[in-house]
Protein backbone atom coordinates (compact mmCIF):
# COMPACT_ATOMS: atom_id res chain seq x y z
CA UNK A 1 0.00 0.00 0.00
CA UNK A 2 0.93 3.51 -1.06
CA UNK A 3 1.90 5.89 1.78
CA UNK A 4 -1.12 8.10 2.30
CA UNK A 5 1.29 11.46 2.31
CA UNK A 6 3.48 10.55 -1.18
CA UNK A 7 1.26 8.87 -2.95
CA UNK A 8 0.41 10.27 -6.42
CA UNK A 9 -1.53 13.33 -6.43
CA UNK A 10 -4.89 12.66 -8.38
CA UNK A 11 -6.65 9.04 -9.59
CA UNK A 12 -8.14 9.37 -13.51
CA UNK A 13 -10.60 6.42 -14.40
CA UNK A 14 -11.35 5.90 -18.08
CA UNK A 15 -8.62 6.40 -20.50
CA UNK A 16 -10.80 6.94 -23.63
CA UNK A 17 -9.04 10.08 -26.33
CA UNK A 18 -9.91 12.81 -23.26
CA UNK A 19 -9.03 11.09 -20.78
CA UNK A 20 -5.47 10.14 -21.58
CA UNK A 21 -5.12 13.53 -23.09
CA UNK A 22 -6.13 15.17 -19.49
CA UNK A 23 -3.29 12.50 -17.69
CA UNK A 24 -1.13 13.83 -19.68
CA UNK A 25 -2.09 17.00 -19.40
CA UNK A 26 -1.87 16.92 -15.31
CA UNK A 27 1.64 15.15 -15.53
CA UNK A 28 2.89 18.11 -17.90
CA UNK A 29 1.67 20.37 -14.77
CA UNK A 30 4.20 18.52 -12.57
CA UNK A 31 1.20 16.41 -10.89
CA UNK A 32 1.74 12.64 -10.04
CA UNK A 33 -1.02 10.93 -11.81
CA UNK A 34 -2.39 7.42 -11.19
CA UNK A 35 -4.81 5.92 -14.23
CA UNK A 36 -7.01 2.99 -14.84
CA UNK A 37 -9.17 1.85 -17.17
CA UNK A 38 -11.81 -0.89 -16.64
CA UNK A 39 -9.50 -3.32 -19.52
CA UNK A 40 -6.44 -3.57 -17.79
CA UNK A 41 -4.95 -3.99 -21.26
CA UNK A 42 -5.89 -0.46 -22.00
CA UNK A 43 -4.55 0.87 -19.24
CA UNK A 44 -0.66 -1.24 -19.47
CA UNK A 45 -0.42 -0.21 -23.32
CA UNK A 46 -1.30 3.87 -22.09
CA UNK A 47 1.30 4.06 -19.35
CA UNK A 48 3.95 1.18 -20.81
CA UNK A 49 4.15 3.33 -23.71
CA UNK A 50 5.50 6.58 -21.71
CA UNK A 51 9.01 7.23 -20.52
CA UNK A 52 9.93 5.73 -17.00
CA UNK A 53 10.07 9.82 -15.25
CA UNK A 54 6.76 10.50 -16.64
CA UNK A 55 4.92 10.93 -13.39
CA UNK A 56 1.84 8.72 -14.86
CA UNK A 57 1.23 5.09 -13.15
CA UNK A 58 -1.12 2.41 -13.56
CA UNK A 59 -3.48 0.72 -11.39
CA UNK A 60 -5.26 -2.84 -12.56
CA UNK A 61 -8.14 -2.13 -10.10
CA UNK A 62 -9.98 0.56 -8.50
CA UNK A 63 -8.73 -0.61 -4.91
CA UNK A 64 -4.91 -0.14 -6.34
CA UNK A 65 -6.10 3.08 -7.47
CA UNK A 66 -7.49 4.13 -3.83
CA UNK A 67 -4.45 2.84 -2.27
CA UNK A 68 -1.99 4.72 -4.52
CA UNK A 69 -3.19 8.36 -3.69
CA UNK A 70 -2.42 10.77 -0.89
CA UNK A 71 -4.88 11.83 1.27
CA UNK A 72 -7.29 13.25 0.15
CA UNK A 73 -8.30 11.10 -2.34
CA UNK A 74 -8.73 13.47 -5.37
CA UNK A 75 -10.14 11.23 -8.55
CA UNK A 76 -11.94 12.13 -11.45
CA UNK A 77 -13.96 10.05 -13.58
CA UNK A 78 -14.07 9.99 -17.76
CA UNK A 79 -16.67 7.63 -18.22
CA UNK A 80 -19.78 7.84 -20.52
CA UNK A 81 -22.23 9.93 -19.06
CA UNK A 82 -25.46 8.26 -17.20
CA UNK A 83 -25.56 5.16 -15.48
CA UNK A 84 -21.75 4.07 -15.92
CA UNK A 85 -20.31 7.28 -13.52
CA UNK A 86 -23.14 5.98 -11.25
CA UNK A 87 -21.36 2.28 -11.19
CA UNK A 88 -18.37 3.53 -10.89
CA UNK A 89 -18.90 5.91 -8.18
CA UNK A 90 -20.68 2.05 -6.17
CA UNK A 91 -17.63 0.65 -6.86
CA UNK A 92 -15.11 3.41 -5.40
CA UNK A 93 -17.00 4.28 -2.40
CA UNK A 94 -16.23 1.10 0.05
CA UNK A 95 -12.71 2.21 -1.04
CA UNK A 96 -12.66 5.99 -0.05
CA UNK A 97 -12.69 8.12 3.30
CA UNK A 98 -14.70 10.71 4.41
CA UNK A 99 -13.36 14.25 2.94
CA UNK A 100 -11.89 12.39 -0.42
CA UNK A 101 -13.37 14.27 -3.54
CA UNK A 102 -14.87 12.26 -6.54
CA UNK A 103 -14.90 14.34 -10.20
CA UNK A 104 -17.52 13.41 -12.65
CA UNK A 105 -15.57 14.94 -16.01
CA UNK A 106 -17.88 13.82 -18.83
CA UNK A 107 -20.64 15.18 -20.12
CA UNK A 108 -23.76 14.59 -17.71
CA UNK A 109 -27.13 16.19 -17.06
CA UNK A 110 -26.78 18.72 -14.44
CA UNK A 111 -29.94 16.69 -12.42
CA UNK A 112 -27.85 14.09 -12.22
CA UNK A 113 -25.00 15.91 -10.71
CA UNK A 114 -27.38 17.39 -8.18
CA UNK A 115 -28.06 13.94 -7.22
CA UNK A 116 -24.69 12.87 -6.83
CA UNK A 117 -23.76 15.51 -4.85
CA UNK A 118 -26.69 15.28 -2.42
CA UNK A 119 -26.36 11.69 -1.99
CA UNK A 120 -22.15 11.56 -1.38
CA UNK A 121 -22.75 14.60 1.19
CA UNK A 122 -24.57 12.62 3.56
CA UNK A 123 -21.29 9.77 3.31
CA UNK A 124 -19.21 12.89 3.69
CA UNK A 125 -17.74 12.93 0.17
CA UNK A 126 -17.56 15.56 -2.05
CA UNK A 127 -18.82 15.37 -5.08
CA UNK A 128 -17.69 17.83 -8.14
CA UNK A 129 -19.28 17.90 -11.40
CA UNK A 130 -17.31 19.43 -14.26
CA UNK A 131 -17.75 20.69 -17.37
CA UNK A 132 -14.58 20.24 -19.63
CA UNK A 133 -14.58 21.73 -23.00
CA UNK A 134 -12.07 22.10 -26.02
CA UNK A 135 -11.93 18.39 -27.33
CA UNK A 136 -9.12 16.34 -26.88
CA UNK A 137 -7.02 19.24 -28.57
CA UNK A 138 -8.23 21.20 -25.26
CA UNK A 139 -7.83 18.15 -22.97
CA UNK A 140 -4.18 17.70 -24.12
CA UNK A 141 -3.34 21.31 -23.84
CA UNK A 142 -5.39 23.31 -21.89
CA UNK A 143 -9.70 23.05 -21.87
CA UNK A 144 -12.14 25.25 -20.58
CA UNK A 145 -13.06 23.42 -16.99
CA UNK A 146 -16.36 24.65 -15.12
CA UNK A 147 -16.34 22.51 -11.89
CA UNK A 148 -19.45 22.83 -9.29
CA UNK A 149 -20.61 20.79 -6.97
CA UNK A 150 -19.57 20.32 -2.92
CA UNK A 151 -17.86 23.93 -2.11
CA UNK A 152 -15.13 22.56 -0.19
CA UNK A 153 -14.19 20.46 -3.17
CA UNK A 154 -12.62 23.14 -4.59
CA UNK A 155 -9.50 24.42 -2.22
CA UNK A 156 -8.19 20.29 -2.80
CA UNK A 157 -8.67 20.41 -6.54
CA UNK A 158 -8.31 24.21 -7.67
CA UNK A 159 -4.67 23.56 -8.36
CA UNK A 160 -4.85 21.27 -10.48
CA UNK A 161 -7.59 22.40 -12.37
CA UNK A 162 -6.55 26.05 -12.78
CA UNK A 163 -3.03 24.71 -13.62
CA UNK A 164 -3.95 22.70 -16.54
CA UNK A 165 -6.76 24.83 -17.80
CA UNK A 166 -6.11 27.09 -20.42
CA UNK A 167 -5.02 30.57 -20.26
CA UNK A 168 -6.80 34.00 -21.33
CA UNK A 169 -4.37 35.99 -23.15
CA UNK A 170 -3.29 37.74 -19.90
CA UNK A 171 -2.60 34.15 -17.95
CA UNK A 172 -5.98 33.88 -16.51
CA UNK A 173 -7.06 30.56 -16.25
CA UNK A 174 -10.13 29.61 -18.25
CA UNK A 175 -11.38 27.44 -15.21
CA UNK A 176 -13.16 28.79 -11.75
CA UNK A 177 -15.68 27.37 -9.14
CA UNK A 178 -19.38 27.64 -10.70
CA UNK A 179 -21.58 27.22 -7.50
CA UNK A 180 -23.19 24.30 -5.81
CA UNK A 181 -24.53 20.70 -6.69
CA UNK A 182 -25.23 20.57 -10.72
CA UNK A 183 -24.19 24.55 -11.33
CA UNK A 184 -21.12 23.16 -13.17
CA UNK A 185 -22.52 20.95 -15.69
CA UNK A 186 -25.76 23.34 -15.89
CA UNK A 187 -23.02 25.42 -17.12
CA UNK A 188 -21.27 23.37 -19.22
CA UNK A 189 -24.78 22.39 -20.88
CA UNK A 190 -25.49 25.71 -21.64
CA UNK A 191 -22.20 26.26 -23.09
CA UNK A 192 -23.40 23.31 -25.63
CA UNK A 193 -26.88 25.02 -26.06
CA UNK A 194 -24.96 28.07 -27.30
CA UNK A 195 -22.41 25.86 -29.06
CA UNK A 196 -25.35 23.85 -31.28
CA UNK A 197 -26.68 27.77 -31.81
CA UNK A 198 -23.08 29.16 -33.17
CA UNK A 199 -22.44 26.11 -35.37
CA UNK A 200 -26.31 26.09 -37.00
CA UNK A 201 -25.74 30.18 -37.50
CA UNK A 202 -22.67 29.72 -39.21
CA UNK A 203 -24.05 26.61 -41.84
CA UNK A 204 -26.75 28.95 -42.08
CA UNK A 205 -24.01 31.22 -43.44
CA UNK A 206 -22.44 29.15 -45.34
CA UNK A 207 -25.68 27.68 -47.45
CA UNK A 208 -25.82 31.55 -48.11
CA UNK A 209 -22.72 31.60 -49.84
CA UNK A 210 -23.25 28.64 -51.48
CA UNK A 211 -26.48 28.68 -52.70
CA UNK A 212 -27.85 32.54 -53.24
CA UNK A 213 -23.92 33.92 -54.00
CA UNK A 214 -22.31 30.85 -55.94
CA UNK A 215 -19.32 30.46 -54.28
CA UNK A 216 -16.98 28.03 -54.54
CA UNK A 217 -15.21 26.51 -51.16
CA UNK A 218 -11.95 27.89 -51.69
CA UNK A 219 -13.96 31.22 -51.96
CA UNK A 220 -16.01 30.59 -48.52
CA UNK A 221 -12.90 29.31 -46.97
CA UNK A 222 -11.18 32.71 -47.80
CA UNK A 223 -14.28 34.91 -46.35
CA UNK A 224 -14.46 32.58 -42.97
CA UNK A 225 -10.58 33.14 -42.69
CA UNK A 226 -11.56 36.87 -43.10
CA UNK A 227 -13.94 37.29 -40.31
CA UNK A 228 -11.95 35.57 -38.62
CA UNK A 229 -9.57 37.78 -38.49
CA UNK A 230 -11.89 40.55 -37.29
CA UNK A 231 -14.82 40.89 -34.65
CA UNK A 232 -16.10 37.56 -35.55
CA UNK A 233 -13.07 35.81 -34.53
CA UNK A 234 -13.85 32.43 -33.02
CA UNK A 235 -12.43 28.90 -32.58
CA UNK A 236 -15.54 27.88 -34.42
CA UNK A 237 -15.17 30.54 -37.58
CA UNK A 238 -11.52 29.37 -37.46
CA UNK A 239 -11.70 25.58 -38.32
CA UNK A 240 -15.02 26.10 -40.72
CA UNK A 241 -12.29 28.25 -43.14
CA UNK A 242 -9.90 25.41 -42.55
CA UNK A 243 -13.06 22.75 -43.47
CA UNK A 244 -13.71 24.73 -46.87
CA UNK A 245 -10.19 24.47 -47.84
CA UNK A 246 -9.57 21.17 -47.11
CA UNK A 247 -8.31 18.83 -49.81
CA UNK A 248 -8.28 14.36 -50.40
CA UNK A 249 -5.28 13.14 -51.47
CA UNK A 250 -6.67 13.79 -54.52
CA UNK A 251 -7.56 17.24 -54.23
CA UNK A 252 -11.15 16.87 -53.85
CA UNK A 253 -13.03 18.86 -50.90
CA UNK A 254 -13.98 16.56 -48.39
CA UNK A 255 -16.76 18.11 -47.00
CA UNK A 256 -18.56 18.02 -50.40
CA UNK A 257 -18.56 14.05 -49.75
CA UNK A 258 -19.68 14.47 -46.57
CA UNK A 259 -24.15 13.41 -46.07
CA UNK A 260 -25.78 16.47 -44.49
CA UNK A 261 -27.34 14.33 -41.40
CA UNK A 262 -26.56 15.98 -38.41
CA UNK A 263 -25.86 13.49 -34.89
CA UNK A 264 -26.08 14.97 -31.70
CA UNK A 265 -25.56 13.63 -28.11
CA UNK A 266 -28.17 15.49 -26.00
CA UNK A 267 -27.24 18.39 -24.09
CA UNK A 268 -28.38 20.70 -26.87
CA UNK A 269 -31.78 19.30 -26.20
CA UNK A 270 -31.00 19.02 -22.54
CA UNK A 271 -30.70 23.22 -22.73
CA UNK A 272 -33.82 23.61 -24.75
CA UNK A 273 -35.81 21.09 -22.58
CA UNK A 274 -34.65 22.70 -19.57
CA UNK A 275 -35.44 26.29 -21.17
CA UNK A 276 -38.92 25.34 -20.94
CA UNK A 277 -39.12 23.86 -17.31
CA UNK A 278 -37.97 27.43 -16.93
CA UNK A 279 -40.06 29.45 -19.21
CA UNK A 280 -37.11 31.08 -20.98
CA UNK A 281 -37.46 32.01 -24.77
CA UNK A 282 -34.15 30.05 -26.09
CA UNK A 283 -35.85 30.21 -29.48
CA UNK A 284 -32.49 30.08 -31.65
CA UNK A 285 -30.81 27.22 -29.59
CA UNK A 286 -34.34 25.34 -29.89
CA UNK A 287 -34.24 26.38 -33.79
CA UNK A 288 -30.58 24.42 -33.65
CA UNK A 289 -31.98 21.86 -32.14
CA UNK A 290 -34.39 21.04 -34.14
CA UNK A 291 -32.53 21.90 -37.52
CA UNK A 292 -30.29 18.57 -37.05
CA UNK A 293 -33.44 16.83 -36.23
CA UNK A 294 -34.82 17.87 -39.38
CA UNK A 295 -31.59 17.32 -41.31
CA UNK A 296 -31.91 13.81 -40.13
CA UNK A 297 -35.33 13.16 -41.86
CA UNK A 298 -32.85 12.76 -45.44
CA UNK A 299 -34.46 10.31 -47.13
CA UNK A 300 -37.75 11.94 -46.18
CA UNK A 301 -36.54 15.57 -47.59
CA UNK A 302 -35.31 14.16 -50.64
CA UNK A 303 -38.49 12.79 -51.49
CA UNK A 304 -40.35 15.94 -50.35
CA UNK A 305 -37.85 18.07 -53.28
CA UNK A 306 -39.08 16.03 -55.93
CA UNK A 307 -43.30 17.46 -55.09
CA UNK A 308 -42.75 20.42 -53.10
CA UNK A 309 -42.34 23.84 -54.95
CA UNK A 310 -40.49 26.87 -53.80
CA UNK A 311 -39.89 29.77 -55.30
CA UNK A 312 -37.85 29.91 -58.96
CA UNK A 313 -34.41 29.54 -58.86
CA UNK A 314 -33.41 33.02 -60.10
CA UNK A 315 -29.73 32.51 -60.07
CA UNK A 316 -26.86 34.28 -57.38
CA UNK A 317 -27.80 36.88 -56.14
CA UNK A 318 -26.35 40.12 -58.01
CA UNK A 319 -23.07 41.09 -56.84
CA UNK A 320 -22.64 44.12 -54.33
CA UNK A 321 -21.80 43.53 -50.35
CA UNK A 322 -23.24 40.72 -49.72
CA UNK A 323 -20.41 39.30 -47.99
CA UNK A 324 -20.47 42.05 -45.35
CA UNK A 325 -23.98 41.86 -45.11
CA UNK A 326 -23.84 38.35 -44.44
CA UNK A 327 -21.45 39.29 -41.64
CA UNK A 328 -23.06 41.63 -39.77
CA UNK A 329 -26.36 39.27 -39.56
CA UNK A 330 -24.01 36.13 -38.14
CA UNK A 331 -22.61 38.59 -36.06
CA UNK A 332 -25.66 40.28 -34.44
CA UNK A 333 -27.50 36.79 -34.09
CA UNK A 334 -24.25 34.89 -32.63
CA UNK A 335 -24.92 37.76 -30.21
CA UNK A 336 -28.62 37.07 -29.25
CA UNK A 337 -27.53 33.14 -28.89
CA UNK A 338 -24.76 33.86 -25.67
CA UNK A 339 -27.79 36.59 -24.80
CA UNK A 340 -30.14 33.49 -24.90
CA UNK A 341 -27.89 31.67 -22.87
CA UNK A 342 -27.28 33.65 -20.35
CA UNK A 343 -30.68 34.38 -19.79
CA UNK A 344 -31.36 30.87 -19.17
CA UNK A 345 -28.12 30.64 -16.57
CA UNK A 346 -29.79 33.96 -14.64
CA UNK A 347 -33.05 31.91 -14.41
CA UNK A 348 -31.45 29.00 -13.24
CA UNK A 349 -29.62 30.45 -10.53
CA UNK A 350 -32.71 31.91 -9.18
CA UNK A 351 -34.72 28.65 -9.71
CA UNK A 352 -31.81 26.35 -7.79
CA UNK A 353 -30.32 29.00 -5.48
CA UNK A 354 -26.59 29.14 -7.14
CA UNK A 355 -24.65 32.33 -7.10
CA UNK A 356 -23.27 32.24 -10.65
CA UNK A 357 -20.33 35.08 -11.68
CA UNK A 358 -21.32 35.56 -15.16
CA UNK A 359 -18.54 37.33 -15.77
CA UNK A 360 -15.98 35.01 -14.54
CA UNK A 361 -17.89 32.17 -16.49
CA UNK A 362 -16.87 34.78 -20.02
CA UNK A 363 -13.44 34.09 -19.19
CA UNK A 364 -14.07 30.13 -17.98
CA UNK A 365 -15.34 30.46 -21.80
CA UNK A 366 -12.58 32.67 -23.36
CA UNK A 367 -10.66 29.94 -24.50
CA UNK A 368 -9.79 25.89 -24.60
CA UNK A 369 -13.52 25.50 -25.39
CA UNK A 370 -15.24 24.93 -28.43
CA UNK A 371 -17.20 28.46 -28.02
CA UNK A 372 -14.46 30.60 -27.20
CA UNK A 373 -14.40 33.94 -29.39
CA UNK A 374 -13.19 37.43 -29.53
CA UNK A 375 -16.31 39.13 -27.65
CA UNK A 376 -16.32 36.72 -24.33
CA UNK A 377 -13.95 39.49 -23.31
CA UNK A 378 -16.89 42.15 -24.05
CA UNK A 379 -19.10 39.66 -22.18
CA UNK A 380 -17.33 39.73 -19.30
CA UNK A 381 -16.50 43.64 -18.97
CA UNK A 382 -20.42 44.14 -19.56
CA UNK A 383 -20.62 41.92 -16.61
CA UNK A 384 -17.95 43.08 -14.29
CA UNK A 385 -19.28 47.49 -15.27
CA UNK A 386 -22.79 46.12 -13.72
CA UNK A 387 -22.48 42.43 -12.25
CA UNK A 388 -26.90 42.94 -12.04
CA UNK A 389 -26.68 43.20 -16.06
CA UNK A 390 -30.73 42.30 -16.47
CA UNK A 391 -29.02 40.82 -20.85
CA UNK A 392 -26.48 41.44 -22.13
CA UNK A 393 -28.24 43.26 -25.08
CA UNK A 394 -29.09 46.03 -22.52
CA UNK A 395 -25.20 46.34 -22.16
CA UNK A 396 -24.03 49.68 -24.42
CA UNK A 397 -21.77 47.91 -26.41
CA UNK A 398 -24.19 44.89 -27.26
CA UNK A 399 -27.02 47.24 -27.93
CA UNK A 400 -24.59 49.44 -30.57
CA UNK A 401 -23.24 46.51 -32.29
CA UNK A 402 -26.61 44.99 -32.85
CA UNK A 403 -28.49 48.70 -33.78
CA UNK A 404 -25.35 48.83 -36.08
CA UNK A 405 -25.90 45.32 -37.94
CA UNK A 406 -29.81 45.55 -37.52
CA UNK A 407 -30.54 46.59 -41.27
CA UNK A 408 -28.18 44.04 -42.91
CA UNK A 409 -29.26 41.35 -40.72
CA UNK A 410 -32.51 41.88 -41.46
CA UNK A 411 -31.70 41.87 -45.56
CA UNK A 412 -30.27 38.65 -44.93
CA UNK A 413 -33.05 37.19 -43.36
CA UNK A 414 -35.62 38.46 -45.76
CA UNK A 415 -33.66 37.44 -48.82
CA UNK A 416 -33.37 33.91 -47.37
CA UNK A 417 -36.68 33.92 -47.12
CA UNK A 418 -37.61 35.51 -50.33
CA UNK A 419 -35.32 32.91 -52.43
CA UNK A 420 -36.95 30.00 -50.43
CA UNK A 421 -33.16 29.77 -48.24
CA UNK A 422 -33.97 27.89 -44.95
CA UNK A 423 -31.93 30.28 -42.01
CA UNK A 424 -34.33 28.96 -38.69
CA UNK A 425 -31.68 30.01 -36.28
CA UNK A 426 -30.83 33.55 -37.86
CA UNK A 427 -34.34 34.17 -38.23
CA UNK A 428 -35.38 33.00 -34.70
CA UNK A 429 -32.31 35.01 -33.39
CA UNK A 430 -34.18 38.22 -35.15
CA UNK A 431 -37.38 37.42 -33.89
CA UNK A 432 -36.28 37.10 -30.37
CA UNK A 433 -34.91 40.68 -30.83
CA UNK A 434 -37.88 42.71 -32.33
CA UNK A 435 -40.00 40.77 -29.58
CA UNK A 436 -37.78 41.73 -26.53
CA UNK A 437 -37.71 45.33 -27.67
CA UNK A 438 -41.28 45.20 -27.99
CA UNK A 439 -43.13 47.25 -25.44
CA UNK A 440 -46.48 45.91 -26.15
CA UNK A 441 -46.84 41.97 -27.54
CA UNK A 442 -50.20 40.92 -28.51
CA UNK A 443 -50.47 38.12 -25.85
CA UNK A 444 -53.29 40.56 -24.62
CA UNK A 445 -55.73 38.72 -27.60
CA UNK A 446 -53.65 35.25 -27.00
CA UNK A 447 -54.99 35.79 -23.13
CA UNK A 448 -58.46 36.64 -24.25
CA UNK A 449 -58.24 34.09 -26.01
CA UNK A 450 -58.02 31.50 -23.42
CA UNK A 451 -60.81 33.09 -21.24
CA UNK A 452 -63.03 33.10 -23.73
CA UNK A 453 -62.60 29.05 -24.45
CA UNK A 454 -61.53 28.05 -20.53
CA UNK A 455 -62.20 30.57 -18.40
CA UNK A 456 -58.34 31.17 -17.87
CA UNK A 457 -59.01 35.07 -16.75
CA UNK A 458 -57.14 37.98 -17.39
CA UNK A 459 -55.19 40.79 -15.90
CA UNK A 460 -55.50 44.69 -17.17
CA UNK A 461 -53.31 46.99 -18.12
CA UNK A 462 -53.99 49.09 -15.14
CA UNK A 463 -51.50 47.26 -13.11
CA UNK A 464 -54.21 45.91 -10.62
CA UNK A 465 -53.26 42.24 -9.08
CA UNK A 466 -56.80 41.40 -9.78
CA UNK A 467 -58.14 38.45 -12.31
CA UNK A 468 -60.60 38.82 -14.05
CA UNK A 469 -63.07 36.65 -16.11
CA UNK A 470 -65.40 37.79 -19.20
CA UNK A 471 -68.76 36.26 -20.44
CA UNK A 472 -67.38 36.65 -24.26
CA UNK A 473 -70.65 35.39 -26.01
CA UNK A 474 -73.51 36.18 -22.91
CA UNK A 475 -73.93 32.29 -22.32
CA UNK A 476 -74.29 33.16 -18.43
CA UNK A 477 -71.01 31.65 -17.82
CA UNK A 478 -69.17 33.31 -14.65
CA UNK A 479 -67.42 30.37 -12.93
CA UNK A 480 -63.59 30.69 -13.97
CA UNK A 481 -60.85 28.31 -13.92
CA UNK A 482 -57.69 28.51 -10.62
CA UNK A 483 -55.17 30.53 -12.32
CA UNK A 484 -51.37 29.15 -12.82
CA UNK A 485 -48.60 28.95 -14.69
CA UNK A 486 -47.21 25.71 -15.88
Amino acid sequence: MTDRQTGSDVGLIGLAVMGQNLVLNMADHGFRVIAYNRTTGKTRAFVDGLPANSGITAAETLAELANGLSSPRRIMIMVRAGQAVDAVIDELLPLLDAGDVIIDGGNSNFTDSERRAKALGEQGLLFVGAGVSGGEEGARNGPSLMPGGHPDAWPLIKDIFQGIAAKTDAGEPCCDWVGDGGAGHFVKMVHNGIEYGDMQLICESYDFMRRLLGMDNAAMGDAFNAWDEGELNSYLIEITASILRFRDANGEAVLDRVIDKAGQKGTGKWTAINALELGIPLTLIGEAVFARALSALKDERVRASRVLAGPEDSGPLPPGDWLDALGQALFAAKILSYAQGYMLMRAAAVEYGWALNYGAIAQMWRGGCIIRSAFLDDIKAAFDKDPALENILLDDYFRERVQLAQANWRRVVATGVERGLPMPATAAALAFYDGYRSERLPANLLQAQRDFFGAHTYQLIDGSPDWYHTDWIASGGKVSSSTYDA
